[in-house]
């Protein structure tokens, strides 16, 4: 009987280590889900190297309505099925698949470039130049809608690589909020006024008036430029051309000292001269006059 205990006893210790050991490394074996911090997009210094999300372009300026400018440095997130969106006004849009799938996508859908415009109204916002996407760069359109608070609404894909993000902020509430015209610098407005009556005059085109607009809103920074910028070569420094500049004016200065050194040696032998300019600058010309020379019936050799 007594055997028989310490067999039984033997057998539940040896039961409870390996239940032990089992507990142990299968919870060493589970993964712990964090979630990454906010990234402001891109490049956030707490994130690995390998981790950080690579621009393809840098953003644009803020631009646009004054009273938006204040969304510049903040982020708002949504999250849709297994995806999860971030948009920074101003900055970029980046998205993040929510899976344990070990290629699971995050990238940028596209960084701020330029507002579009469409009858004197601020009618969305561009973010251009996201992650490749087959043989074009992702791109979204930001529409912004009134709203009693400023969040991330809604986010699709109405064609392939084009997405259409929706953030609502009360800060578009006014009627007159996303109006162009109050945005624009006296300056340009006056540009503007100035192509509205030549229209009224019909002296440029329709053509030509949007031309005018375009170039208004491209000054003021609301759309990118495609005006082209040309380059001018930079002018490389010649060492020869240097160097015979430096003798020219080394061998004007010796010309200068030899023509003081002759002037000094007529006025020591009473010869009469006339000094006249050349038609090189700095260069003087030594005249004797056609004379009997005093003290001496012969030539002078002034060498």
């Amino acid at each position: 009987m007594h055997c028989l205990c310490n067999g039984i006893y033997d057998l539940l210790r040896l039961w409870m280590v390996c239940a032990s050991l089992f507990i142990k490394h299968g919870s060493a074996g589970k993964m712990k889900i964090v979630e990454e911090p906010n990234t402001f997009g891109l490049n956030n210094p707490f994130l690995a190297q390998g981790n950080r999300l690579q621009p393809k372009a840098t953003p644009n300026p803020v631009s646009g309505p004054a009273h938006l400018h204040r969304l510049a440095g903040k982020c708002f997130s949504l999250s849709e099925s297994t995806y999860k969106y971030e948009f920074c006004p101003f900055h970029n849009i980046t998205q993040h698949e929510q899976s344990f799938r070990w290629n699971a996508y995050s990238g940028i859908l596209g960084i701020w470039q330029e507002w579009e415009i469409a009858n004197n109204t601020f009618t969305g916002m561009w973010m251009r130049d996201g992650d490749a996407c087959g043989t074009r760069n992702r791109e979204t359109k930001v529409i912004l809608v009134c709203s009693g608070s400023s969040k991330l609404a809604q986010v699709s894909e109405p064609s392939t690589c084009v997405y259409s993000l929706t953030f609502e902020t009360p800060l578009v509430c006014h009627p007159h909020s996303l109006l162009v015209y109050p945005s624009l610098t006296e300056k340009l407005q006056r540009e503007w006024d100035e192509a509205e009556q030549a229209r009224y005059e019909g002296l440029i085109t329709e053509q030509g008036y949007n031309n005018l607009l375009r170039d208004i809103f491209e000054d003021a920074g609301f759309l990118k430029s495609q005006k082209v910028k040309v380059k001018l070569p930079e002018v490389v420094a010649d060492p020869e051309t240097d160097n015979s500049l430096q003798k020219c004016t080394e061998d004007l200065q010796k010309q200068r000292e030899e023509t003081e050194r002759l002037r000094a040696l007529l006025s020591q032998h009473n010869i009469p001269f006339d000094s006249k300019p050349n038609e090189f600058k700095g260069a003087e010309s030594v005249t004797v006059k056609k004379q009997h020379l005093r003290g001496d019936d012969g030539l002078i050799d002034l060498h």
